[in-house]
């Protein structure tokens, strides 16, 4: 996962609205979202290499998100697998923060990342390059492979992008698939330094990331209103130019 955008208790009737694009190497192995047979309160696409996942939500409104922190220099192949940080909240019942604070005790076991963990009541922001959880306020929040609302391109148009979507008279999941797709290219003196080369931060820098061997997997839209129902949308990539859907609603009346 390389960039979530979220409201969080900021837009009349939702509770939380969020898209994130996740970036991968094509020829990672994933199954598409869905509710897992063993988990069968989660909704999440899996990591069918690791077993984890990158983004999921629950029946009771669990969330969580994961982004790897970009650290190159500092990559630790024997790390531990950081979607299990995702997997574990989701099927489990400890509360975000007391989760993020037994998170804080391995947190040296894997390589850098952040996360975003919520229920009905709060969402929280944990980062191991911080090591401190925060309770997030409402407002409008934007999270790449650097720290929450860092200054990355990506993540101020994306925000900006975001901020735009909101103002519909009529909130649609397909307004905010669209702004996962697009690829405008920051001009090269804005972009961050991450410890890669320059031709790979240009490849890196847009909301959409297509190479011939990397780019966006999948992209998700979930809403999660005032009254419990969630909708969660996902458009995945299956092979090369083969898209999918995914369209839940849980708890519709």
């Amino acid at each position: 996962m390389c960039l979530i955008l979220f409201s969080w208790c900021s837009h009349p009737g939702y509770r939380l609205i969020l898209a994130a694009n996740r970036d991968e190497f094509y020829n990672r192995p994933t199954k598409p979202a869905a509710f897992w047979a063993d988990y069968p309160d989660v909704l999440a696409g899996r990591d069918l290499e690791q077993g984890g996942t990158w983004l999921g939500v629950t029946k009771t409104s669990r969330f969580a998100a994961l982004t790897n922190y970009r650290d190159p220099k500092n990559n630790r192949p024997d790390a531990v697998s950081r979607g299990h940080l995702v997997k574990d909240f989701l099927c489990g019942t400890m509360p975000p923060s007391a989760y993020l604070n037994q998170v804080d005790k391995v947190a040296d076991n894997y390589n850098g990342f952040n996360l975003l963990v919520g229920d009905s009541t709060s969402l929280w922001y944990y980062s191991n390059k911080e090591k401190r959880p925060h309770k997030l306020a409402p407002g409008l929040y934007g999270l790449s492979n650097g720290l929450l609302d860092n200054s990355w391109p990506k993540v101020k148009r994306g925000k900006h992008l975001l901020c735009q979507a909101l103002t519909a008279k009529d909130l649609k999941a397909s307004a905010l698939l669209n702004l996962l797709e697009d690829r405008v290219e920051p001009p090269e003196t804005e972009l961050p330094d991450t410890g890669v080369d320059i031709g790979w931060e240009k490849t890196l820098s847009p909301i959409f990331i297509h190479s011939p061997n990397y780019g966006t997997r999948a992209s998700t839209v979930l809403m999660i209103e005032d009254t419990g129902k969630i909708i969660f949308h996902e458009r995945s990539l299956l092979s090369e130019a083969q898209w999918t859907d995914q369209n839940y609603v849980i708890g519709s009346h």
